[in-house]
C-alpha cells in the first residue's frame, strides 16, 4: 500500500484511537467523531473500533461480522466528505492466535485497512482467555499478561499497542513484580519497535483509591518513568468512546511523555509527521 503525502500534526491534533457505537459500550456513529474532530481542530483522526471475530467471541463488547462492511463504507464515506482532514481505517485487536491470518489476511490484505491496534483486554492464563482489567495483581497472571504483550510485538501485526498499564486497574502500589513485568515489556518495544500508547482514556475512568491518594488507573506514571530508560516511543491517543471526547486528555497524556522524557513515535509509515 503506498504511503499517503505527508502531514505534519501535533500530538494535541491527532488521536488515532476512536471508537463508534458498534463496540456496544460507546456512542455516536462514525459521522459524529469525525464532525466532533474536525471542529476541535484535529488534523488526523483513526477509527478504530473493537475488530469484529470470526467465532462471534465476546459479542458484548464489539461489532459483529454482519457489521464490518457498514463500519468500513461509513470511514470511507466520511473520507469522502471530510477531505481537509486525514482520516484512517483501523481496528483494535485482541491477538487470539487463531486470527491473526483473519487480520493480516482479511482485514489488512482483502479490505485494505490503514492499521490495526493491538491491545490485552484479556490475557490467556491456565487455559482461558481472562479479562485484564481485574487479577493482575497476581504475580503468575502479572507475567501471562506481559508474556502476552510480548508476543503480541512480534507478531508484526499491530502499529501500536494501546493501554499497556492496564495493569494499573489492579494493583494499588507499585511492586518489584509490576518493575519486571515492566521491563520485559519496555525491552519488547524497543526490540520490535512497535511503539506504546499513553492512553488518554485513563483520565477519565474513576480513580484508583489508594492509602497514599488517587491516581488514574492508568496511565500509571512508574511504568512510563521506566520507559524512559528504553529505546522505544509512544503514540498518545483518547480512546475516545463519546464524539464529544475525540481529543479529550491528549495534554494529559503529553504531560506524561514530557515529564518522563520520552520519545514520539514515527508514524511516517502513515503519512505522519507527529511531533509536539
Amino acid at each position: 500500500m503506498p504511503v499517503p503525502a505527508l502531514i505534519n500534526t501535533s500530538v494535541l491534533q491527532c488521536n488515532l484511537h476512536s471508537h463508534t457505537y458498534r463496540c456496544k459500550h460507546a456512542t455516536g456513529d462514525v459521522i459524529d467523531y469525525v464532525r466532533s474532530a474536525e471542529q476541535a481542530g484535529a488534523l488526523v483522526y483513526g477509527v478504530s473500533d473493537h475488530t469484529p471475530l470470526p467465532d462471534g467471541r465476546h459479542p458484548s463488547v464489539r461489532m459483529a461480522m454482519t457489521e464490518l462492511d457498514g463500519y468500513q463504507q461509513a470511514v470511507q464515506d466520511v473520507q469522502a466528505a471530510f477531505p481537509k482532514l486525514r482520516i484512517f481505517l483501523a481496528l483494535e485487536c485482541e491477538d487470539f492466535p487463531e486470527h491473526r491470518g483473519f487480520y493480516r489476511e482479511e482485514i489488512l490484505g482483502r479490505r485494505g485497512f490503514d492499521y490495526l491496534i493491538g491491545a490485552a483486554h484479556y490475557t490467556p492464563f491456565e487455559g482461558e482467555w481472562q479479562n485484564s482489567y481485574q487479577g493482575l495483581d497476581r504475580s503468575d497472571r502479572l507475567r501471562a499478561y506481559s508474556d502476552h504483550l510480548c508476543t503480541m510485538m512480534e507478531t508484526g501485526l499491530y502499529t501500536f499497542i494501546a493501554h499497556p498499564d492496564i495493569f494499573g486497574c489492579s494493583n494499588d502500589f507499585w511492586t518489584e513484580n509490576l518493575t519486571a513485568c515492566s521491563r520485559d515489556i519496555l525491552a519488547a518495544a524497543e526490540s520490535t519497535g512497535v511503539p506504546l500508547e499513553v492512553n488518554g482514556g485513563g483520565f477519565r475512568k474513576s480513580p484508583a483509591r489508594t492509602r497514599s491518594g488517587t491516581r488514574p488507573q492508568y496511565p500509571w506514571l512508574p511504568f512510563w518513568e521506566l520507559a524512559a530508560d528504553y529505546d522505544m516511543s509512544v503514540v498518545c491517543n483518547s480512546d475516545a468512546h463519546r464524539p464529544e471526547d475525540v481529543l479529550a486528555n491528549l495534554d494529559d497524556t503529553l504531560a506524561v511523555v514530557q515529564q518522563c522524557g520520552l520519545q514520539l513515535a514515527d508514524l511516517s509509515m502513515l503519512g505522519i509527521g507527529y511531533g509536539v
